[in-house]
């Protein structure tokens, strides 16, 4: 019975039966991936994080974007085209034009460099919010004591919207902007914060928890459905109720909303990317 609820419950959420959608391997033979994104100019980027580069996939194939990434993890657009990107190795978040040229945005916190910022959203007026863990052996070098949740306002200086005892990954946005949700690896949790139209983020609580896997990537659909991945894409409602998963061949990583119509999930998992074509369309801030 709870196996026809949840379906029953998917498909009037999606208007689609999660059963019958096609997994479609578009990319392969990477290290680690990580950080998709989609261009309005009709590309995905993706980072291979091990391998030191940003990739560019489009209907003709895969190509270099940038060499010598700096570890890049999560990336993001601005509402003009610009590209952010978390640098673990440089441990600095930067902004890319579309002439090419990179600023750096942050890279220290009370006078401490960041841990290894991961990954990163941006408000359509602007405003920015990254995390900050820890993994592997940057938790050896790190200066600061705690791992961190992070926000930039268009003007003004760093802040720290929380810390965390377990590290914070995945970040996204509601549709209307107005909650962000965060991923906690360790912990095994979703928080969400409320956001002002100052970009204060304040209230910190947990959504959703007992998530089947560590939580990495998180997006919106226009519905305000949370998609995490874990051991599966998991599917939750606005309110947090578990709805239905996909499963993939390799253990996904991140994802996007992609095509002109952002209406197909791209899905990094380990060495691969994988496409989904779906009857909803996400939520972009861009």
């Amino acid at each position: 019975m709870r196996t026809v609820f949840l379906l029953a419950l998917a498909v009037a959420c999606f208007g689609q039966d999660f059963s019958t959608l096609a997994i479609e391997k578009v990319a392969g033979g990477f290290t680690f991936t990580e950080g998709p994104v989609w261009s309005r100019d009709s590309y995905l980027l993706f980072s291979d994080v091990p391998e030191n580069k940003i990739w560019r996939l489009t209907s003709e194939g895969k190509s270099a974007y940038r060499e010598a990434s700096n570890g890049a993890n999560g990336n993001t657009f601005d509402t003009q085209g610009r590209l952010y990107s978390c640098e673990s190795r440089s441990r600095r978040v930067t902004r890319t034009d579309k002439k090419g040229a990179i600023e750096v945005l942050a890279d220290k916190f009370e006078g401490k460099r960041l841990n290894a910022p991961n990954d990163i959203v941006v408000r359509k007026d602007g405003h920015v919010y990254f995390t900050d863990p820890a993994f592997g052996a940057q938790a050896d070098s790190r200066e600061l004591d705690f791992y961190g949740i992070y926000h930039l306002p268009p003007k003004g200086p760093l802040e720290l919207v929380a810390k965390t005892t377990g590290r914070p990954n995945g970040i996204a946005f509601s549709p209307n902007g107005r909650l962000l949700y965060v991923a906690d690896s360790d912990e095994r949790i979703i928080r969400v914060f409320d956001v002002a139209a100052n970009g204060k983020a304040t209230n910190g609580r947990t959504l959703i928890s007992q998530i089947d896997g560590p939580p990495d990537g998180i997006r919106t659909d226009e519905k305000g459905n949370i998609w995490v991945t874990c051991n599966n894409v998991a599917v939750y409602t606005p309110d947090g109720k578990f709805l239905n998963k996909i499963d993939f061949p390799e253990t996904p990583r991140n994802l996007t909303f992609g095509d002109n119509d952002f209406s197909t999930i791209y899905v990094t998992a380990l060495k691969s990317v994988y496409r989904v074509r779906l009857d909803i369309k996400g939520s972009v801030q861009y």
